[in-house]
């Protein structure tokens, strides 16, 4: 092969090593968080918890986050998207700990079998393994809890008298209303004709009166005409869970007289972040916070929530720009606020 020849293999060659090399390095220094981590396996209700408690990497923890996921299979970390949360607990003082739900990554028992006061149960039997454990930092303890959390931290606080403080993310009310809300916040975000407007609020009346006559898993797959209805252990799970409504745990909850902080996304297709402002409002007064987030139901970016690629990439390359900006200010604030009281 000529000189001319190999350069013209060579140049294409060392650009694809640089333009790796660069990306490589974006990776890395997008991905190094402030903290620390280890792997923890807690004891729970119906078995063993895999977890991760997130320490602050150059001081001593000065309390605890408990974080109570949302609704879905999810792991301890959530792949790696909850990082920017515990980099900001950690940058305000506070270890985080956090656990794949049962069944998931190594966890025993199973998540859909599960009632919201079984959720609650899990939450209180980890807080109390915490406590038990002098390397946890227990001496403050805030529960962080997003969507579907909103059913379980008012039960566990309620429940103890050990809880300092909670926050609140993107959380609902009531089952049945942050359903149709969903879904019709879907249909205009699609822009759904009448036609199919009118047919998917048939099949979700459906489904609501399958529910309510408390039918058989059979009886539903006869009912549901739709392209993708839910399995079998999915079904039972809402089955047991769709009457779930917060307000009377709230209220008790309320007793406490603890520090509450909502934070919400004003983009939120997922609940309806208004009603959620309301009640908690009407029932927490002076002891709550809300804070506004240009963001979607989980306070990340809507650019990154509706656009696949662009979420992906995001996520790789940096994980921070996943949430709107003044997401974990904001939530470092309130921990920095409630650690000074």
């Amino acid at each position: 092969m000529t000189k001319k020849k190999l350069s013209y293999v060579l140049v294409p060659l060392l650009s694809l090593v640089v333009v790796a090399a660069i990306l490589m390095a974006a990776a890395l220094i997008g991905n190094s968080f402030r903290f620390t981590q280890r792997a923890v396996t807690i004891s729970g209700p119906d078995g063993a918890l895999n977890g991760v408690l997130t320490l602050p990497r150059d001081e001593a923890a000065r309390g605890l986050v408990v974080m109570v996921h949302g609704d879905g299979p999810v792991e301890a970390t959530q792949g790696g998207l909850y990082s920017p949360w515990f980099e900001g607990a950690a940058d305000a003082g506070f270890a985080t700990l956090s656990w794949s739900k049962p069944g998931i990554d190594g966890s025993e028992g199973d998540w859909l079998s599960q009632s919201m006061s079984d959720r609650a149960e899990e939450v209180s039997a980890v807080i109390d393994w915490a406590k038990a454990h002098n390397d946890v930092p227990s001496e403050m303890i805030v529960l962080w809890g997003a969507s579907q959390a909103g059913w379980v931290l008012p039960k566990v606080v309620a429940e103890r008298n050990d809880i300092d403080g909670v926050v609140a993310v993107g959380t609902a009310i009531n089952w049945l209303r942050q359903g149709r809300f969903n879904l019709l916040a879907e249909l205009d975000h699609e822009g759904a004709t009448a036609e199919e407007r009118e047919r998917a609020i048939r099949e979700s009346d459906q489904t609501l009166d399958l529910l309510e006559r408390q039918a058989t898993y059979d009886e539903y797959l006869i009912v549901d005409d739709g392209a993708e209805p839910m399995e079998e252990a999915r079904w039972g799970f809402v089955l047991q869970n769709f009457e779930s409504d917060a307000t009377d745990d709230l209220v008790d909850a309320a007793d406490r007289s603890i520090p509450w902080h909502l934070m919400v996304g004003t983009q939120d297709r997922n609940v309806d972040v208004s009603e959620t402002e309301q009640v908690y409002r009407s029932i927490f007064g002076s002891s709550l916070t809300v804070s506004q987030a240009n963001g979607a139901h989980s306070l990340a970016r809507t650019v990154v929530e509706d656009n696949g690629f662009i979420g992906l990439v995001t996520g790789v390359f940096w994980p921070r720009a996943l949430l709107a900006p003044e997401v974990i200010d904001d939530y470092g604030s309130f921990l920095s606020r409630l650690a000074q009281h």
